[in-house]
């Protein structure tokens, strides 16, 4: 759950900024969304498989410009 300690003088707008932000960062709109309607368990699995493919393209992209940047 997202928390956010306001001082005092701190503007409205800017904490409902920064709310804002630490909401988007933990997932939650998502979560929401995805939980509003029902989600077939085959198009769950599906999902988390691109996921899951999505993160090691991530990693491997990731370690091939540290080792060419070493090579220099």
């Amino acid at each position: 759950m997202a928390k956010l300690l306001v001082r005092e003088g701190d503007s409205i707008e800017k904490a409902l900024k920064q709310f804002k932000r630490l909401c988007e960062k933990e997932g939650l709109r998502r979560d929401i969304k995805r939980s509003s309607y029902y989600e077939k368990p085959s198009e769950r699995r599906r999902r988390k498989k691109l996921q899951q493919l999505r993160e090691r393209r991530k990693v491997v992209t990731r370690a091939a410009k540290m080792t060419e940047k070493r090579k220099r």
